[in-house]
């Protein structure tokens, strides 16, 4: 079903669903239900949706602000099931019944109303695709690749397992992206690549379902000869709920596996370049400042990057909970994973060059890019900065990494025409 889930008819349609539900349930009734029942059913509705609330804050440790309409529906799902109990004695079986429903579609609508506001399923075949496991299209296996030489005019997705040999990071499996220039004969060229990370909360495919990141390097490709970067769908975190921030610490060698394992891993595996010039980094929110973090800190591995809507450095909380929860309390470890103290003092760069791009809406991603580029520069890296119409949602990230990707493909030294510019300065 290619039902859009962020606008159009499914979004207002849970949402009129669930109002024209809970209104039946909650009822008109007697002069005692509506004076005394009811504004004791809302009042513990907006206790728990409050506490709910703190709850994901201080012990979930989510930072970013979660959309009013998810604490709206949230609310409104409390309330049918706090009218339900108020209300069993003396109500009619069908007001039972639908004080459920009512309940369930409100959790649907908060649940929709959490995605639109992310971006994480843009359609109802991309939520039930990620939920099931089922195959991305274009996808094959490993085994499959050795009959498409010659074959495609479009890039493939090949699932793997790359071993954690250096890291024992335990991470989920990731994907690779193939340009079609890489079937044209068994004497494959040494492509570059671009590792490419998601949000906090992510799985290794959102940045080919919710990214379009495959078809943003299909269109590439198709321009240039069908020479692309290889395209490396990372696991930085290990599971969805963690947060790795791409750094060694008590939640796993996630930095080794990235540096370590992946870089040796698809080398050997599609024999891409192994010149660290022609490898880069791009991510979206957490993968954003991991872009940036593991360039600065491992040029020998990674020598360009893109930064769309990423922190000012790894991060958790404030600084004194990022270094207890990322470094297990070692504050030597958070300065050597800082980017701006890393900057600082690490030795002028030569030949690194990076691309900071936030939203319109994003204030605080906008600052952090601003310091970050003004560093970066002072310190030989060729970076740029630009703000584009949007907000912190993977549709942005999409947009993103389009207007990006000629100009990561020239930094990278891709094969074929480049005839657009590098960004212009905000």
């Amino acid at each position: 079903m290619n039902v859009s889930l962020l606008d159009g008819w499914f979004p207002w349609g849970v949402q009129l669903a669930a109002g024209a539900v809970l209104l039946p349930a909650l009822g008109w009734r007697d002069r005692r239900w509506r004076l005394r029942r009811v504004p004791v059913a809302l009042a513990v509705a907006v206790v728990l949706t409050l506490l709910a609330d703190l709850l994901v804050v201080r012990v979930a440790g989510v930072t970013d602000p979660l959309p009013v309409a998810l604490w709206l529906w949230v609310g409104a799902a409390l309330a049918a099931l706090a009218v339900l109990v108020v209300g069993w004695r003396g109500a009619r079986w069908w007001r039972r019944a639908l004080a459920p429903l009512a309940a369930l579609l409100a959790v649907v609508a908060a649940a929709n109303a959490l995605n639109a506001s992310t971006g994480y399923f843009p359609t109802v075949d991309d939520a039930i695709g990620e939920l099931s496991g089922s195959p991305l299209p274009q996808q094959v296996t490993l085994a499959q690749l050795g009959s498409l030489t010659g074959r495609t005019t479009t890039g493939r997705i090949v699932e793997v397992d790359i071993p954690d040999t250096a890291s024992g990071f335990a991470h989920r499996q990731e994907l690779v992206y193939l340009p079609p220039a890489w079937f044209r004969s068994k004497a494959r060229p040494k492509l570059p690549v671009l590792e490419m990370i998601g949000g906090e909360y992510s799985a290794p495919d959102n940045w080919v379902r919710a990214g379009l990141a495959v078809q943003t390097a299909d269109a590439y490709a198709a321009q240039h000869g069908g020479f692309a970067p290889v395209l490396v769908f990372a696991d930085a975190t290990g599971g969805f709920q963690a947060d790795t921030e791409c750094v060694d610490g008590p939640g796993g060698m996630a930095e080794d596996h990235l540096v370590k394992d992946i870089p040796s891993y698809v080398e050997k595996t599609f024999g891409t370049t192994a010149d660290p010039h022609k490898w880069g980094v791009a991510g979206w929110s957490m993968g954003g400042t991991c872009a940036v973090d593991l360039t600065v800190e491992h040029p020998n591995v990674f020598a360009h990057f893109e930064d769309i809507s990423g922190d000012l450095g790894p991060n958790t909380g404030d600084k004194q909970q990022t270094i207890d929860q990322l470094y297990g309390g070692d504050a030597a470890a958070w300065a050597a994973h800082d980017p701006m103290t890393v900057l600082e003092h690490h030795a002028r760069y030569r030949n690194v060059s990076g691309w900071f791009d936030s939203g319109d809406q994003e204030q605080r991603q906008t600052a952090a890019a601003k310091q970050l580029d003004q560093a970066a520069l002072k310190d030989g890296i060729s970076s740029r900065q630009t703000v584009e119409p949007g907000r912190h949602a993977w549709q942005f990230a999409s947009g993103a990494f389009a207007r990006a990707l000629p100009w990561l493909a020239q930094q990278l030294g891709t094969p074929g025409p480049h005839v657009n510019p590098a960004p212009a300065k905000a």
